[in-house]
Order: structure tokens, then sequence, then C-alpha cells
């Protein structure tokens, strides 16, 4: 489990800083289907500073929480904390990511 913990943080650390202003329009869900005057609407520089910060601390305090939960539980209980604390995050994310970051909201 401890590998498979490293893994699931090197991607989303991987994810956080591969989207960048250049290829956000290839790799970043939803806003490749905004149409041109939505996109021109949505503050995708301040989105993906949002976006990697958010990527970099999931990763690294799920793996910190499951270390730590590792050396006070059995491996059983230490992915489900860990399992739990990686889906926590998400709902803010999408709250956060649908408020935030329209320039004109209608």
């Amino acid at each position: 489990m401890m590998f498979a913990v490293i893994f699931v943080s090197i991607i989303l650390i991987f994810s956080g800083y591969l989207v960048t202003l250049n290829n956000a329009h290839y790799l970043l869900a939803g806003y490749n289907t905004m149409s041109k005057k939505e996109r021109e609407n949505f503050d995708l520089k301040n989105y993906l500073k949002f976006f990697r910060k958010f990527m970099l601390n999931v990763a690294l305090y799920t793996l910190v929480i499951y270390f730590l939960a590792s050396l006070f539980f059995n491996p059983k209980t230490s992915a489900i904390i860990y399992a739990i604390c990686i889906s926590i995050p998400w709902p803010y994310f999408i709250i956060i990511s649908n408020e935030r970051f329209l320039k004109n909201k209608s």
C-alpha cells in the first residue's frame, strides 16, 4: 500500500504542474469544452495557481496522514483513513472552482 500512496502522490503533484496556460484547452476538463466566449470570462491564470497549490497540498497532506496512520494503526485501517482523507478535499475543490474563477458572473 505504501508504494500505491507514494505513486498517487507523485501523480497528483505531476498533474498540478502538467497543466499550464498553453495546454489547458487540451488537458483541463470542462475548460476544453467551453466556448471561446466562456473561456474569455474564466480567470484561467488564477485558477491554475489554485489548481497547482490544491494538487500539491492534497498529495503531501494525504501522504503524511497515511504514514502517520500506519504508525498507529494496522494496514487496513491506515488504508481506510487514506481513502477518506483523499476523498474529503474534492467537494471543496469543485465548489471553489465553480464560484471563484468566473470574471463576469451572470
